[in-house]
């Protein structure tokens, strides 16, 4: 019996993420396909458009058999710690094989940088530097590849397990803004929608553009606390380092406009993605000593499965494998943090009731 894994997001899924499911169920011929998905916060620093219960049923509704969550924590830092949890739980959840989707899709090449000391969190400033790597890669002309560099966080992650990685083309290009192809980028559709137009040919998902999630709404309240907590408070959150906060405090005093304060903040030393991060840790309290506490993962976290993803938990449970498919079976420190940022998600929607009850209710479970 063979298991393959993916690490996704799905914010939305789109027609691309369904060619990925297809085309890693042929590489690997794999009897199972387990997805590890952020919850309702992405990597990218923003709540994800929909919420993780109605992308866990898009993915089991298009190849997925089981969708096992990545904590809260993990989706909200760089690439190296996305990847080393998203890698963690792929490995306590026994897969053989990974496919992830990459821009060179030259294997090699990103072995031979994976297999380099740098940290994978700093080589979009490496490259900008003109630091010496394969010319191939295209570092000379200063080219950023989000998911290969996600890739190389991979294959960093992957050396002490024994996941056999694969990669695929991918068709269209992260930053694409563009709804003109079959396939489109995620960033493509949120804009598409934040602008009205019909995205149904790019995604399969129903999308109510009036209950989506925005960064942007939840600046009120950003402000509020950057210009009204202590400082010695704010030093103590998760990633307010190096004075920030002081930077933070400053533009928000600025403006009540989220994007100017956004392009405001970002700076050669703070990208978008960096700010927006460390803005979903302030608005969820999340101490650096919460993080510090926090156990190793051993656990994994089930959202949803079909018969197929059943049949994969039941084997899973004879190997031993701790996992929690109650809300009450996750680790305290974990549980806590995402209680947190479920309440923080839907406080814009005044669903918290109906939203913790989701929480706790289990798995979703396709028949």
């Amino acid at each position: 019996m063979i298991a393959t894994g993916i690490v996704v997001e799905y914010n939305p899924l789109h027609n691309g993420h369904i060619y990925h499911i297809q085309r890693s169920r042929e590489i690997t011929n794999c009897d199972f396909l387990v997805a590890v998905m952020s919850g309702n916060f992405v990597q990218r620093g923003e709540p994800a458009l929909i919420d993780k219960w109605d992308r866990t049923k898009a993915a089991l509704d298009h190849g997925v058999d089981l969708v096992l969550e990545l904590p809260f924590i993990y989706c909200n830092q760089s690439a190296k710690q996305f990847a080393q949890a998203a890698i963690k739980i792929l490995d306590l959840a026994l897969v053989k094989h990974i496919v992830f989707g990459s821009e060179s899709n030259n294997m090699d090449e990103l072995q031979e940088i994976a297999e380099m000391s740098i940290n994978p969190n700093n080589l979009k400033e490496a490259m900008k530097s003109g630091m010496g790597f394969p010319k191939a890669y295209g570092l000379m002309a200063g080219e950023y590849y989000p998911n290969d560099i996600l890739g190389i966080a991979y294959l960093k992650a992957l050396k002490d397990t024994h996941i056999t990685a694969h990669t695929i083309q991918r068709t269209v290009h992260y930053h694409d803004t563009n709804l003109t192809n079959q396939i489109a980028s995620a960033k493509a559709i949120r804009e598409g929608i934040r602008l009205g137009n019909d995205v149904s040919p790019f995604t399969p998902m129903d999308i109510n553009p009036d209950q989506t999630h925005h960064l942007s709404l939840y600046y009120p309240y950003i402000k509020t606390l950057l210009l009204t907590l202590d400082k010695a408070y704010l030093r103590s959150l998760f990633l307010f380092n190096e004075g920030i906060e002081n930077h933070l405090i400053k533009q928000a005093s600025l403006t009540n406009d989220y994007e100017q304060f956004i392009n405001n903040a970002v700076t050669r030393r703070y990208s978008r993605a960096r700010i927006q991060r460390t803005l979903i840790a302030l608005i969820c309290h999340i101490k650096k000593q919460d993080v510090l506490d926090l156990p190793t993962l051993d656990t994994i976290r089930v959202l949803g499965f079909n018969d197929q993803g059943q049949k994969y938990l039941k084997l899973l449970k004879k190997q031993e494998v701790k996992i929690a498919t109650r809300f009450n079976q996750i680790p305290k420190p974990y549980r806590k943090m995402e209680h947190k940022a479920t309440i923080v998600y839907h406080s814009l929607t005044h669903h918290n009731e109906e939203a913790i009850q989701k929480e706790i209710t289990g798995p979703i479970i396709k028949k």
